[in-house]
């Protein structure tokens, strides 16, 4: 039988589990982001593509700048100067939950299994969020983040602060994430990491390393 996993797991649950937030907690549209950002700038989404991608998404998702300084950037490099306020909500209003995982968070945390999030994301993105889905703070007690960390996946770097922050030996992990390339950059650091494809299917995963749930 074809095993996709870089080694063996048991049935003994996992001592920590660490969950991405984008694509897996939570849905995003970047495409609306950049429709809204633009509208509040008074430019065109293509022309906000082309500054967040030019380095200031990366600098600002490896905290080397704040949400105040992304707004300047931005401000400098498009000639353009909207209201703060209006500029945060257009770049932060872009997630939707994922109804499906709510019950299967609730259930982790209820059966007393240790919850983190390990995420790329920036200070407006988070703290939009965090407010937002109480379930961020409620069901998860460490946030690995790479804007705080200064370290994006899949860099070995995130992992390993991640691994820390948790208070485990990688090996010890089980993290699931929807990109293929952070999910290999896990394993390289020795976690058992599962690419997300479903809510169904992580179930089943998480059944076979020894989590009892009642989730279809």
């Amino acid at each position: 039988m074809e095993n996709h996993l870089p080694c063996q797991f048991t049935s003994t649950p996992p001592k920590f589990i660490y969950f991405d937030l984008g694509k897996v907690l939570v849905d995003y549209s970047f495409e609306r982001m950049f429709r809204q950002m633009g509208d509040a700038a008074g430019i065109e989404p293509q022309q906000v593509q082309a500054v967040l991608a030019a380095g200031l998404q990366l600098d600002y998702e490896t905290g080397i700048l704040d949400s105040r300084a992304a707004h300047e950037v931005f401000c400098r490099q498009t000639g353009t100067r909207p209201d703060y306020e209006t500029f945060s909500l257009a770049c932060n209003d872009i997630f939707t939950p994922i109804d499906s995982m709510l019950p299967v968070v609730s259930q982790l945390y209820q059966a007393g299994h240790r919850l983190g999030i390990l995420s790329n994301t920036c200070e407006g993105h988070w703290n939009h969020c965090l407010q937002r889905y109480t379930m961020l703070s409620e069901f998860f007690s460490v946030h690995a983040l790479s804007f705080e960390i200064g370290a994006l996946k899949p860099e070995t770097a995130i992992f390993r602060k991640a691994a820390e922050l948790a208070g485990c030996q990688p090996e010890e992990i089980f993290y699931i994430d929807d990109i293929p390339g952070h999910v290999a950059g896990a394993r390289s650091v020795g976690f058992d990491a599962l690419v997300y494809t479903s809510t169904a299917e992580l179930v089943k995963e998480l059944r076979k390393r020894g989590v009892n749930l009642s989730v279809q």
